[in-house]
């Protein structure tokens, strides 16, 4: 296997240094649009299997020239989900095999936003499925944490744990603080921002996809492992749009522990315009307003230093247990930031963001994991998977199950 990553800012990082620990492949090309991020990476890993390239991942033609010319028989694109469709159109004209973490990007129903969806995450890749199974391509898309790790969850308990499914309520918190700032997000904040003020999707059999208004329905859920109790509410986020293809799940959602203080500065975002994409003029220079909040928030890379705290995701899975009893469990996995700084370097978000793509990888690699065509975690064996990312010779990395109330 001769991987490419484009992107080598956190999560790409992160990726490749789980990643040089395995010896499944055999050269790993790290590329980014500035040179020298991913030249200082690998001067830092000092592993003679990476090299370090340049590449607009704007551009379909860039990306598949650079597949070319490495020989890169897998693609892990690790940048913002603005760039998924030429990476992922490079990949296809390169016949390379695609992963990213994040779909193609939604578009709000111009007249019923909250309620109708328009264009969802995911539907311009789900659009070309049949090509890239013609073409005997695999396009494995949403494998990171959430999405990824979440949808392993789902696959998971439908074949081990539960004889019927009611509903999947994919639930993500954290405790985690960085000291020094009083706002810093721990994650991209241009898809934080994308994610956040998007109608958020919902699944239900008899109805289908659906919206709400952002940041609806808050529920209190209390997280393990000492996180506690945070308020969560609906985001879009892509494993509504997943696990129904590949689960029997009746209803599908998605909430995000965000705090009062991050949904309002979200809010003052959107009402200044300053979540826009689209570019302004600014003294006769153009620029996105988004990628301005961007620019003037710190790295989240950086802030692995200055963080305390776990990050949790998983899914709550409700319906009859195997033994025809009600059941309601969690499955989760926590990151903790003192763990993943110690043995990675690499911030707690970051890192859990980047144990579900290696782990696929090293499982495709393996010729455990197989397919072709636009494809979700859901659509692949899940104990594989769970056994590789807690195995004390594989990623060492646990994951849990709680169980839950019934009513």
């Amino acid at each position: 296997m001769r991987i490419l990553i484009i992107g080598a800012g956190g999560v790409g990082s992160a990726a490749v240094r789980l990643a040089v620990r395995r010896s499944f492949f055999e050269a790993l090309v790290v590329a980014d649009y500035d040179p020298e991020r991913p030249q200082r990476l690998i001067a830092d890993m000092g592993d003679d299997r990476l090299l370090a390239a340049q590449v607009d991942a704007s551009s379909a033609d860039s990306v598949a020239a650079l597949i070319q010319e490495h020989d890169a028989t897998h693609v892990l694109n690790a940048v913002d989900p603005r760039f998924v469709m030429p990476i992922f159109e490079g990949c296809f004209r390169a016949k390379a095999t695609y992963l990213d973490m994040a779909m193609s990007l939604s578009r709000p129903h111009p007249d019923e936003p909250h309620a109708k969806t328009g264009v969802k995450l995911g539907d311009e890749q789900f659009a070309v499925s049949a090509e890239w199974e013609d073409a005997g391509l695999l396009a494995l898309v949403g494998m990171g944490v959430e999405p990824g790790i979440s949808d392993v969850f789902a696959r998971y308990a439908e074949d081990e744990l539960f004889s019927d499914i009611e509903s999947l309520g994919v639930r993500d918190g954290a405790n985690l603080v960085v000291a020094g700032y009083d706002f810093a997000p721990s994650f991209s904040i241009w898809t934080t921002i994308e994610e956040c003020l998007n109608p958020p999707i919902i699944f239900e059999k008899e109805r289908g996809w659906y919206t709400t208004e952002p940041f609806s329905e808050p529920e209190v859920f209390d997280f393990p492992e000492g996180i506690g109790a945070v308020e969560c509410v609906n985001v879009e986020h892509e494993e509504v749009l997943l696990m129904p293809r590949w689960t029997r799940a009746r209803r599908v959602d998605f909430k995000y522990g965000l705090g009062n203080e991050f949904i309002e500065v979200l809010k003052v975002l959107h009402k200044l315009g300053l979540d826009r994409t689209d570019p302004v003029s600014v003294k006769g220079v153009s620029v996105s307003p988004r990628d301005v909040v961007a620019a003037c928030l710190p790295d989240p890379a950086t802030l692995g230093d200055r963080m305390t705290g776990k990050t949790c995701a998983g899914v709550v899975v409700t319906g009859t247990g195997k033994d025809g009893a009600p059941r309601s469990s969690y499955l989760y996995h926590v990151a903790d930031n003192e763990h993943t700084m110690r043995e990675y370097g690499s911030q707690a978000v970051v890192l859990q963001t980047a144990l579900g793509p290696v782990i696929a990888l090293e499982l495709l690699a393996t010729g455990v994991w197989s397919g072709s065509g636009v494809l979700g975690p859901e659509a692949l064996p899940a104990t594989p998977f769970l056994d590789l990312l807690a195995a004390p010779d594989g990623y060492d990395s646990p994951w849990g199950i709680q169980e839950l109330p019934t009513s």
